[in-house]
């Protein structure tokens, strides 16, 4: 689609889209005549600047149904987050929303190159968690023969990824690292797998770690992002040439604001990533800020695409450290370890504060194929780390080298940072 028939759609369904929430939803009834913005006020999508911000403290104040925007006999399924950090955020899908969610999955997927000779494992979570489901939808749409197995159990995933034959793995690029690192204490190696393609979202990963899981599993990786307020997984997905996410604008407008200002900013520019859903009815939102960093290019693809690709997020603007001024992102630290590669790409930070000053230490996992045979040449490889995170970001950091598989795998999203100063 040309960019101006895009607009021309986005208009059109933007128009449409905050009549419905101005009629239906009290919440952002309120908000917008705060504002002094009446549905007349939008014209066309450029107008999307008038209209209030969400966020997920908003979904959390009208927990469980307040943003509904249609009556609940009309909901058909409902998702919602773990509540880990306070009340769940729930979301409602009305029919048309499962189809849509269907489709922008199955786009995905063909996306990665997945089609329906392949056998797709899903090891995302099943559940409330919109992960497995959302995938899973996608993926019976392509005609893939999906195993939805879910998440856990490091040993039967790999039994039925052997006798199954899959093709195609989704689940979290953590737990595509681990699955790779416990093939062989399994018994299984790559001669017993016939995997092709890695369908990994759910947390940030770097460039490193794509090129890592290529490496160890022989295949090639895709992102696709997706977050439950919006729709769940889906939301876009990089093609081939890995130069970014490729949305699916015509159900998701997205933009990038300022972190602080919240005013937009031009494409290019990193910033928080802000989305309006166009054709969600279940529970449409309206500038829903994600926190994620990114940025937007609306250049065509060399894949022929015309969609807005954003930058791979890397971090969120809510999961940043300030260590002794300096603001650091784990994905940071695991781009280093990932490039020097005298390490596995296991890790833990740890911040604390000691006679007021911020500490920060990371454990750091041996590789088992790398042999440390000395106390001096551990103390050198922990050194030289030491010297090349203080290069990357400006802080001394404590290097501790553990043993393989002395940290907590986790079989859904990583946890790489324990803070200390918080408790």
């Amino acid at each position: 689609m040309s960019r101006d028939n895009m607009r021309d759609l986005q208009s059109k369904r933007l128009i449409q889209l905050v009549q419905h929430v101005y009629e239906n939803v009290a919440f952002y009834r309120q908000r917008m005549d705060e504002k002094g913005v009446k549905p007349s006020d939008i014209h066309s999508i450029d107008d999307i600047i008038k209209l209030p911000f969400t966020y997920k403290t908003d979904l959390r104040d009208n927990y469980p149904y307040g943003l509904f925007a249609v009556p609940l006999k009309n909901i058909v399924r409902v998702h919602a987050s773990s509540g880990t950090t306070g009340k769940p955020t729930t979301v409602g899908y009305t029919k048309k929303d499962i189809e849509n969610w269907r489709e922008i999955v199955a786009r995905c997927l063909t996306m990665a190159g997945v089609s329906n000779d392949d056998i797709m494992q899903i090891s995302y979570g099943y559940g409330l968690f919109t992960g497995g489901l959302g995938v899973h939808y996608g993926a019976e749409t392509v005609g893939c023969t999906v195993v939805p197995i879910s998440g856990g159990n490091t040993r039967r995933q790999l039994q039925l990824m052997s006798d199954f034959g899959s093709t195609v793995l989704a689940c979290t690029p953590s737990y595509a690292l681990h699955l790779a690192d416990a093939l062989s204490e399994f018994g299984y190696s790559l001669n017993d797998m016939k995997l092709k393609i890695g369908v990994f979202g759910a947390e940030p990963w770097t460039e490193q770690m794509r090129k890592e899981l290529e490496k160890k599993w022989g295949i090639h990786a895709h992102d696709i992002y997706g977050l439950s307020e919006i729709m769940g997984p889906g939301v876009a997905n990089d093609c081939i040439y890995h130069t970014g996410l490729h949305v699916h604008e015509d159900h998701f407008y997205p933009e990038i604001v300022h972190a602080d200002t919240k005013e937009p900013l031009p494409d290019g520019t990193e910033g928080e990533l802000v989305f309006t859903t166009l054709t969600k009815e279940g529970i449409p939102l309206l500038r829903y800020n994600t926190r994620d960093l990114s940025t937007l290019n609306r250049e065509t693809c060399a894949c022929g695409r015309t969609s807005v690709r954003m930058k791979k997020i890397t971090g969120r603007s809510d999961d940043m450290l300030i260590i002794r001024g300096v603001n650091l992102f784990p994905s940071q630290i695991e781009h280093v370890l990932l490039e020097m590669g005298e390490t596995s790409a296991h890790y833990m930070l740890y911040v604390d504060r000691a006679n007021n000053l911020d500490t920060l230490e990371l454990k750091v996992e041996l590789d088992e194929s790398k042999l440390i045979d000395t106390i001096k040449d551990l103390q050198n490889l922990s050194h030289k780390i030491e010297h090349a995170l203080n290069s990357a970001i400006g802080l001394s950091v404590k290097v501790t080298l553990v043993e393989p598989k002395a940290i907590v795998r986790s079989e859904g999203k990583a946890v790489r940072v324990i803070d200390n100063r918080k408790k």
